[in-house]
């Protein structure tokens, strides 16, 4: 019970300090972040939320390594579904777009939730970054089609015909 409580403490914690992010110079919010990483006793969440940091603070190419070593080191959960979208992107952003693309396509085969629409997201760019705008915007509008008041049969449809595919009936 302790523990719940320290680990639920920890983690307002750290909503609290992302909160914030744009308060903090780029050093800084990364070193705000690692001192607090330092403090929780799971190891995989504390590299996750420092590869966070880099990231979103405009060093991606650290944040790769962290997150790498965060799925290394057992993290599971949203931050598991997270961390591949975040490190898909950065692999992106760093020249590494068929790698991302992999990483995008295996997290897919684990399941369905909440972050579709964003791993979708990051699908549809990485595409385009590889020059296949066609299949990026059907990925997109598949991902967007269940959020339209209407059409979205046409909507996929449509999409399914951008990439050669028959359409649903």
């Amino acid at each position: 019970m302790f523990l719940a409580m320290a680990d639920e403490a920890w983690e307002a914690r750290c909503a609290a300090l992302w909160e914030r992010l744009d308060e903090f110079g780029r050093e800084e919010f990364v070193q705000a972040m690692q001192d607090l990483a330092a403090e929780t006793d799971d190891e995989a969440v504390g590299l996750f939320e420092v590869g966070g940091a880099h990231d979103s603070k405009g060093f991606t190419e650290q944040a790769v390594g962290y997150y790498g070593r965060a799925v290394e080191a057992g993290l599971s959960g949203v931050r598991r579904r997270r961390v591949s979208i975040q490190m898909a992107s950065s692999l992106r952003e760093t020249g590494r777009p068929e790698e991302a693309l992999a990483l995008i396509e295996e997290e897919r085969g684990r399941g369905s939730d909440a972050y579709d629409g964003a791993l979708a997201m990051c699908e549809a760019l990485t595409l385009a970054k590889l020059g296949r705008d066609r299949e990026g915007l059907s990925v997109a509008l598949v991902a967007l089609a269940p959020h339209l008041p209407r059409y979205q049969r046409s909507t996929v449809n449509y999409a399914r015909g951008l990439v050669g595919l028959d359409p649903v009936s």
